[in-house]
């Protein structure tokens, strides 16, 4: 009786960790927390924990919000904070938490043409590139550091125009933007976390020209697809998600990373 039920309780024992290993959520973030690898350090320890895999979407904040309107994900991580709490009360997204900040920074050529280093506040140092007419790369894909970068200058009192041949917009994630930025000894504006992350930045001939303004701090927050919407999202594993993101556990791993100089790239700040 035993040898024929062994069979079948093998298979009972196998269950949890067949279960365990098949749970996975997907998750849209932003190119920032691709490209400083806190993703690739921050999800194994996730992993390690829940027994939860995240497959990641890597896009800007706007491409990453729409993926998860259309329910192409089950959470996302992002940092165009007013936008969130929008579409939370749109009913597009639920149980949103702050997680980490970090800033942005000007980073321009290190001859700075445009004079941003005698500035304190991001609105004179965009004024002066503008009156300078220095070459000035966006980022121009809707992610949140272009929001950002938008908002600033409508701060200005006009955005740039297209045929201003000193603005470039590029359509592109941030290190190829800086990239641009480098070739073209341009100004542009980045996280400070795909800045320092970069191993090349030292060849690039770029510096920060301008950082501390608090209109460049930069929130992030996570927040799961209204399960309402979509039949498909895996809420409770994208709550355990968010969960283990805001506690201890979560919030001291985002506090240890850093990058080979051993500088901080994100602070954690969950209420």
């Amino acid at each position: 009786m035993y040898k024929k039920l062994l069979p079948f309780l093998l298979l009972i024992a196998f269950i949890p960790s067949i279960l365990q290993a098949s749970e996975v959520i997907k998750c849209a973030s932003t190119t920032s927390t691709r490209n400083s690898g806190m993703l690739d350090y921050l999800l194994p320890l996730f992993k390690k924990s829940t027994g939860i895999d995240v497959q990641v979407i890597a896009v800007g904040t706007g491409a990453a919000l729409e993926l998860g309107k259309k329910g192409d994900v089950d959470v996302v991580l992002t940092h165009a904070e007013d936008l969130e709490k929008q579409l939370v009360d749109e009913g597009y997204f639920i149980d949103r938490e702050e997680i980490m900040y970090n800033d942005f920074v000007i980073l321009g050529p290190s001859n700075d043409p445009a004079g941003v280093k005698s500035t304190r506040k991001v609105v004179d140092a965009f004024k002066k590139i503008r009156e300078a007419k220095a070459n000035f790369i966006s980022r121009g894909d809707n992610s949140g550091t272009n929001m950002r970068e938008n908002r600033i200058w409508a701060m200005t009192g006009s955005m740039p125009e297209r045929i201003n041949a000193w603005y470039l917009a590029v359509g592109q994630g941030m290190a190829k933007t800086i990239r641009i930025a480098a070739e073209k000894q341009a100004y542009t504006l980045t996280d400070r976390a795909t800045w320092y992350a970069m191993e090349d930045k030292d060849k690039l001939g770029l510096t920060i020209t301008l950082e501390g303004d608090p209109v460049l701090y930069n929130q992030y927050g996570v927040m799961i697809v209204n399960p309402k919407n979509f039949d498909h999202i895996n809420y409770q594993s994208a709550m355990n998600f968010v969960i283990w993101l805001t506690s201890p556990e979560g919030q001291e791993a985002i506090g240890n990373f850093r990058d080979k100089l051993g500088n901080i790239l994100f602070t954690p700040n969950a209420r």
